[in-house]
C-alpha cells in the first residue's frame, strides 16, 4: 500500500517533464542532496536548441563530437525550398495516396514538418553504415578541414599525422556520420504519431554511438528493442570472426502510448462457436480503446456503419460523470479498421453486433481459433533468424542486379506487424534505397486488403557508370526505386488474381468434403479479386526544389531597368500551377496526397484540392465571376496569385466578396 505524500506536486520536476516532451535529448540526471538520482535539464543543450546559431563553449564527451552543434543548428535552420510534382513520373497521379519524393531527406524532413507532423505511424530507415569511407550526405555541419584537424589534433607537433583519414577509426568520419544521423532523426521524431515507432538498421561499427544518439533525441525512457537479423551467412573476410547478424533498434514517440503488434497467443481460449463457420472464437470490441483513441486523433476512421437493424451505429466512448453509473455521456471515438477493411469484414460476417438495454448496438470482431495445422502465434521475439531474400526479389523483379544489398520485403512486413501498422496509417522511409519499404507495405495491403499509404525519400545519388544499373539505363537510385515500385505492385496484383483463381478449386473440393458453406468461400474469391482491383500500387512523385518565387537580394539603388522588368511577377517563370498548389499544401500543413482535380470557370483554370480543403486560381487577372463562383463552394482556403488581380482595389473587392459568401474562407495571395 502506497503512503500519501503528504505535499505539494514538485512543480521543478513537472517543468522538466513538459520540457522533456519537446526536447528529450537536453534531460540529464543529477544527484539532489538526498543522495538520489533526479531529472535535471542541460541548459547549455536547451540554449542550443533554441538558437538559430552555433553558441559559444567547449565541445566535449557527454555524448559529444565535433559540429554536434552545427547539427542541431542545421535542423532547425529553415530552408527556401519547395516540392515540385512530376506527373509524367508517377504511377496513378489521381487516385494514389503513396508518395516518393526525390531529394536530400534533412531538406524534405523539414518540408513535411507541418503537413504530417504527428502523423506517421511507423518508420523505418537502412542509413549509410560507417565503413571508413566518406558518404553522399554533405551537410553544412561539416568545419574546415584546417579547423577540424586542429581540433581532433591530426598532426603532432612535428605534424606527423595521428592516425590513417580515411579509416572507421578517424575522429571526423565518426563525427560527420552522427551528425548526419542526428539532425535527420531530431526532425523524424516529431513526424510520428504519439503511438508511433521508428526502426532503425544498423551494424557494429556505429551502433554504440547510434544507441546514444537515439537516446538523445527519441529519449532513453522510449528505448523499445534491438532487435538481432540473422540475415546472412558468415562474412569470411571479417578480420576475426565471422558476423553473421545486423541490428535493428526501435524506439517509440512516446512508449506509454506505443502497442506493440502481435500474433494471437498461445493457451487464448474461444468460448464461441460459429455454426456456419464451424469454429470457436473470441470477440474484440471493434472501437479503439485506451491511447490515440478519440476521433479527433484518427479523423478517417470516424464513420457510421450499418447494424442488423439498419441504423448507423458510431464509434461512441461513454464516460461516467459521477458515482452513478447510470449518468454517463457520450464522446466520439473511433475504429480501429478504415472504411475499406471495415467493409470487407462486414461483407465476411467477421462482425459480431451485441444489442444494449437502450436499444444501441456495439459491435464487435470476431477472432477465430486457429484450425488443425495452423500455428498459434504469440509475441514477436528480437531475435530474426532468416535468410535476406532481397537481392533474389529484387533480380526476379529486374531481371539483373540492379542494387546491392537491398533488404527484404518480407523482413520489413514483419516490422510493419511489430508495430501494429493499421489500415489507414501512413510509413516513412527517409533512406528508402530501392524502395523495399515500399514494396512490403503493398505486400501487407495485399493480405487484408488494408489501405496504408508510404512515403518514401532518396537522394538523387548516381548509379556507378560499370554498374549493371546503369548499362540497364537507371541513372541513379531514384530510378530503380521508382521503377521498382511500378513491377513489384503490378506483380502483387497479378499474385493476387491469380490466387483468386485458386480458391475457386478449393472451394470445389471444400464443398466436395463438406468443410465448409458454398457461400463463404464465394465471398473470399470474390475479396481477393477486390482487394486486387482497389489495391493502391501508384505513387506521386515530389521532387525537391528551390522555392517557386523569386529571390530578391538588391537594394533599391541597385536596380536597373532590365531587372525592374523581370520581377514584374514574384513567381519564377518555369513554374506551373501544380508547382504552386503544392507549394501552397506544404505552407498550409496540407497532406500531399489528397485527390487533386482542375476545371476551366469562365475561361480561367480553378484547382480543387480535396474536395475544397483548397481552391485555387493562379491566372491573370481573374474576373469576378470566376472569384464569386469559387466563394459559392465555401473552401474552406482559397488562394490567388499577386497578378490575379489588377489592383488594390481589386484584391479589397474580393475579400468583401468571401466576407459576404464564404466568410470561414482564408483567403492568401502568392
Amino acid at each position: 500500500m502506497d503512503k500519501l505524500k503528504m505535499e505539494t506536486q514538485d512543480l521543478a520536476q513537472m517543468n522538466i517533464e513538459k520540457i522533456g516532451e519537446m526536447f528529450p535529448n537536453v534531460v540529464t540526471e543529477t544527484r539532489g542532496e538526498d543522495g538520489k538520482l533526479k531529472k535535471a535539464v542541460n541548459f547549455e543543450l536547451l540554449k542550443q536548441m533554441l538558437s538559430d546559431e552555433v553558441l559559444s563553449g567547449d565541445e566535449a564527451y557527454e555524448f559529444t563530437w565535433v559540429g554536434k552543434k552545427t547539427s542541431i543548428v542545421e535542423a532547425n535552420k529553415p530552408i527556401r525550398k519547395t516540392l515540385r510534382p512530376c506527373k509524367e513520373e508517377s504511377k496513378n497521379w489521381d487516385t494514389t495516396e503513396n508518395l516518393y519524393i526525390e531529394g536530400d531527406n534533412l531538406e524534405v524532413l523539414k518540408l513535411l514538418q507541418e503537413s504530417y507532423l504527428g502523423k506517421v505511424k511507423m518508420i523505418y530507415i537502412d542509413p549509410p553504415y560507417n565503413t571508413g569511407n566518406d558518404f553522399i550526405y554533405h551537410d553544412n555541419y561539416r568545419a574546415d578541414d584546417e579547423k577540424y584537424n586542429e581540433t581532433i589534433k591530426l598532426f603532432d607537433d612535428d605534424m606527423n599525422k595521428q592516425f590513417c583519414e580515411n579509416t572507421v577509426s578517424n575522429p571526423r568520419i565518426h563525427s560527420d556520420w552522427c551528425s548526419m544521423v542526428y539532425s535527420r532523426l531530431v526532425l523524424s521524431r516529431n513526424l510520428l504519431r504519439n503511438d508511433g515507432i521508428i526502426f532503425i538498421s544498423i551494424d557494429d561499427h556505429e551502433i554504440a554511438q547510434l544507441l546514444k544518439i537515439c537516446d538523445e533525441t527519441y529519449g532513453n525512457s522510449n528505448f523499445v528493442a534491438i532487435i538481432n537479423w540473422k540475415g546472412r551467412g558468415g562474412r569470411q573476410d571479417s578480420k576475426y570472426y565471422a558476423a553473421v547478424h545486423e541490428y535493428i533498434l526501435c524506439y517509440a514517440k512516446n512508449k506509454t502510448c506505443f502497442q506493440a503488434g502481435e500474433e494471437i497467443k498461445s493457451g487464448d481460449v474461444y468460448p464461441k462457436y460459429d455454426e456456419g463457420k464451424k469454429r470457436y472464437y473470441k470477440t474484440q470490441l471493434l472501437r479503439k480503446w485506451g491511447s490515440n483513441s478519440r476521433r479527433e486523433d484518427r479523423p478517417n476512421l470516424y464513420y457510421p456503419i450499418t447494424a442488423p437493424d439498419g441504423s448507423d451505429v458510431y464509434p461512441m466512448l461513454s464516460y461516467e460523470t459521477n458515482e452513478s453509473s447510470s449518468n454517463s455521456r457520450k464522446m466520439e471515438g473511433r475504429w480501429r479498421w478504415g472504411v475499406s477493411t471495415m467493409k470487407k469484414a462486414l461483407h465476411d460476417e467477421q462482425i459480431e453486433f451485441v444489442k444494449q438495454s437502450d436499444n444501441s448496438w456495439i459491435p464487435y470482431e470476431k477472432i477465430y481459433a486457429p484450425l488443425e495445422g495452423e500455428e498459434k502465434t504469440k509475441k514477436y521475439t528480437t531475435w530474426i533468424d532468416e535468410s535476406n531474400d532481397g537481392a533474389k526479389i529484387i533480380n526476379e523483379l529486374f531481371g539483373c542486379t540492379v542494387f546491392d544489398y537491398p533488404k527484404s520485403p518480407s523482413l520489413l512486413l514483419k516490422f510493419l506487424k511489430m508495430a501494429d501498422v493499421e489500415d489507414g496509417d501512413i510509413v516513412l522511409d527517409f533512406f528508402s534505397g530501392s524502395a523495399s519499404t515500399a514494396h512490403a507495405v503493398m505486400q501487407l495491403n495485399a493480405e487484408d486488403g488494408g489501405n496504408r499509404s508510404f512515403i518514401m525519400v532518396q537522394l538523387q545519388e548516381p548509379c556507378d557508370e560499370k554498374s549493371e544499373a546503369y548499362k540497364a539505363g537507371y541513372k541513379n537510385i531514384c530510378e530503380i526505386g521508382k521503377e521498382r515500385i511500378r513491377r513489384a505492385g503490378e506483380k502483387i496484383v497479378a499474385d493476387l488474381l491469380e490466387d483468386a483463381k485458386g480458391e475457386k478449386v478449393f472451394d470445389d473440393i471444400a464443398q466436395h468434403f463438406q468443410l465448409t458453406l458454398e457461400e463463404d468461400h464465394g465471398k473470399k474469391a470474390i475479396s481477393k479479386r477486390e482487394i486486387a482491383n482497389n489495391l493502391d500500387i501508384g505513387f506521386r512523385v515530389l521532387k525537391l526544389d528551390d522555392t517557386n518565387m523569386k529571390d530578391v537580394y538588391y537594394s533599391a539603388d541597385e536596380y536597373d531597368q532590365k531587372m525592374l522588368v523581370g520581377l514584374e511577377s514574384n513567381i519564377k517563370e518555369d513554374r506551373t500551377d501544380l508547382d504552386l498548389l503544392f507549394g501552397c499544401l506544404l505552407d498550409w500543413g496540407l497532406p500531399l496526397s489528397m485527390p487533386c482535380t482542375s476545371e476551366t470557370i469562365n475561361g480561367n483554370t480553378v484547382h480543387i484540392y480535396n474536395n475544397g480543403d483548397l481552391i485555387a486560381c493562379f491566372d491573370d487577372n481573374v474576373p469576378e465571376s470566376v472569384i464569386r463562383e469559387i466563394a459559392k463552394r465555401l473552401p474552406l482556403r482559397a488562394v490567388f496569385r499577386d497578378s490575379s488581380f489588377s489592383s488594390s482595389p481589386e484584391r479589397i473587392n474580393v475579400e468583401e466578396i468571401f466576407k459576404l459568401l464564404s466568410p470561414n474562407t482564408t483567403v492568401k495571395v502568392i
